[in-house]
């Protein structure tokens, strides 16, 4: 049977089963939860969580605060549900639920099942599908494309774009200079990601920023990619 846990700093919250829900909020005498979120800035009846097979609904029944789910686990990856938003569907196995609070932020996790995924097939003869991000995970573009991605594999909210020194820092022992790191950069950008300036004009981290966001968008690079560091 498929279920959907919901896990609090200290102790599993809930289990959930298909079908069945559970309540989050701060709770009060006349308004009981399932989940408490002891938080003064949490609404007494913030939320609701529904198990649907592999994954999940989340309900906002805050008519002024918008809630984010983040993936922990993935490059940055995050959905918005904002005020009064019902039913939301959550593709993440792992997530954490993150709501307003006094001071800053709190929340909870949210486990769902293992997904499904199918086998490939042949679809019968024909040219070969092209190779969108050609990348050599051996190559020492990539192992730089790996350090810029750190920050934000590591936190899915940083924003830091790492420099071209701190790339050179944190790379030590592969003899990178900057002129190096910056035509392995420009190498990323034009030939391998293909990215192309666009909002990002004036800003001198365009380029690296960029390539950030499209190497994490489509998973080009994981966090089991971070053994590659020194």
């Amino acid at each position: 049977m498929h279920t959907v846990l919901i896990q609090t700093d200290t102790a599993v919250a809930a289990e959930l089963r298909p079908g069945e829900a559970a309540t989050f909020g701060r709770g009060a005498k006349d308004v009981p939860v399932d989940i408490v979120v002891a938080d003064r800035a949490v609404s007494r009846l913030a939320g609701r969580i529904e198990a649907v097979e592999d994954y999940w609904h989340i309900s906002n029944l805050s008519t002024d605060r918008t809630y984010v789910v983040e993936n922990p686990e993935g490059g940055g990856e995050f959905v918005k549900v904002p005020p009064l938003r019902i039913g939301m569907p959550v593709p993440f196995e792992f997530s954490r639920v993150i709501l307003p609070a006094e001071h800053g932020t709190t929340g909870f996790l949210v486990f769902a099942p293992e997904h499904v995924y199918g086998t490939a097939t042949s679809l019968g003869s024909g040219a070969t599908t092209m190779n969108v991000f050609p990348l050599d995970r051996t190559a020492k573009y990539f192992l730089i494309l790996v350090a810029l991605c750190e920050a934000r594999l590591r936190d899915p909210s940083s924003t830091v774009v790492p420099t071209v020194p701190q790339l050179i820092e944190r790379l030590a022992g592969h003899h990178l200079t900057r002129s190096g790191v910056n035509f392995h950069i420009d190498y990323l950008a034009r030939n391998k990601l293909k990215v192309k300036q666009a909002d990002e004009v004036g800003k001198a981290d365009w380029q690296r920023a960029a390539l950030i966001n499209l190497a994490l968008r489509f998973d080009l690079v994981t966090d089991a990619d971070l053994r590659l560091l020194p």
